[in-house]
């Protein structure tokens, strides 16, 4: 087992080249049409970690969360074009509110077709730790916190559904970002409309087509001083913001502002940084974060809530079904409905992840529907806990 971070960073760094490396073989290619090469970028780690081959707790997880992934977003948002993503903005929000409605009666829907499976010992702690797992898959993190200590769910409740959140969750993103490797071809079964972000996707190809340099080594130590500066920086300024009640953590506050700062500078002639590869390096530590987001999934540990995890494969299963069919009806392109979810779902550490996958100018979408999540998350989950206990005492 490897356990230095050191020696982890080498072997999840090389993992990824070998991926990449076999997508250049006739065989990788074939593969990889079947099963998009970001999907095994997730699985794969996540099979080490799994099987004791690699540790699923790392300080080098943490490092890649705090510092690569908002330096990943400040370099993916450099050349980003804010009034086509503005132009995606009715469908995106439309399909944000079904997952966020879905997540809410979900829930109680789930409990009540799972509550057989569910140990009878647990008693009320039951819809109590489901109400916490509403705030999470409507929120985040601090909102799973928040509705926990508002109903007065136990620490070792917490526990459980930690294992369901991860587990569940993170299935549901690797079942979106294998859309994103399908995403013409879904979009194209149903008719979808792709014009607008088609235009994005364009403009930011044209610019990049402009601007595109060979690469030089000042331009990259300048692309990755003003990744980690500017990260640095976000920190900095982020410890000294107050929260905003639970639902803005420091965490939240650095991903708003990186975000920001991408989104000012884009406006600037750093934008022209993109031509010498500023978002191949975003997207190299989207890559890293991505591998680290698998290996630290501990999978094998529903064995241990069979009855909590299927209830919660049950809510998400609804989810599933309610964005599918919500998207269909809308003609909606695949990638504003694996946003809107994991925006949902993930919140704002994996919604720009998802976004990114499909295309890295489209990072921005997921930022601003996950604070959405965040403003929504406590209010909805309250009103799904409600309903949480109302299932409960009835099935009891």
């Amino acid at each position: 087992m490897i356990e230095s971070p050191y020696f982890l960073f080498a072997f999840i760094v090389s993992l990824l080249g070998v991926l990449f490396a076999l997508e250049q073989t006739s065989f990788g290619k074939s593969l990889f049409k079947v099963v998009p090469l970001i999907v095994f970028c997730y699985f794969v780690p996540a099979l080490f970690s799994n099987l004791g081959m690699i540790p699923l707790q790392s300080p080098l997880y943490v490092f890649v969360k705090k510092w690569m992934l908002p330096a990943s977003l400040l370099l993916l948002t450099l050349s980003v074009d804010i009034p086509a993503i503005l132009s995606l903005g009715k469908t995106a929000i439309a399909l944000f509110l079904s997952g966020t409605l879905s997540i809410l009666i979900g829930g109680p829907i789930a409990l009540a077709l799972g509550f057989w499976a569910v140990p009878e010992s647990m008693g009320e702690e039951v819809w109590k730790g489901l109400a916490a797992l509403a705030g999470s898959w409507i929120g985040g993190g601090a909102n799973f916190v928040a509705i926990g200590k508002s109903v007065g769910v136990q620490d070792s409740t917490i526990g459980l559904m930690v294992v369901v959140d991860v587990v569940i969750a993170n299935l549901w993103m690797a079942c979106l970002l294998f859309f994103a490797g399908k995403e013409k071809a879904m979009d194209k079964k149903i008719g979808a409309d792709r014009t607008q972000i088609d235009i994005v996707r364009k403009k930011v190809q044209d610019f990049q087509n402009q601007v595109n340099r060979p690469t030089q080594m000042k331009k990259l130590m300048m692309i990755l001083a003003i990744a980690f500066a500017g990260t640095a920086i976000a920190k900095a300024v982020a410890g000294s913001l107050p929260p905003i009640g639970d639902l803005v953590t420091e965490f939240t506050w650095v991903v708003m502002i990186v975000t920001a700062l991408g989104v000012t500078l884009s406006f600037t002639p750093v934008r022209k940084l993109e031509g010498y590869g500023a978002s191949h390096m975003g997207s190299v530590f989207l890559y890293i974060l991505i591998a680290t987001i698998g290996a630290h999934a501990e999978f094998h540990k529903v064995v241990q809530v069979p009855g909590l995890a299927l209830v919660g494969a049950i809510w998400m299963i609804i989810h599933a079904i309610t964005m599918l069919t919500v998207r269909r009806l809308m003609k909606a392109p695949v990638f504003l409905m694996a946003v809107a979810s994991q925006a949902n779902v993930g919140a704002a550490a994996s919604a720009p992840v998802v976004a990114s996958a499909f295309h890295p100018a489209l990072a921005p979408v997921g930022v601003l529907l996950a604070i959405g999540g965040y403003v929504l998350g406590t209010y909805a989950a309250i009103v799904c806990a409600g309903l949480l206990k109302w299932v409960y005492f009835l099935m009891a």
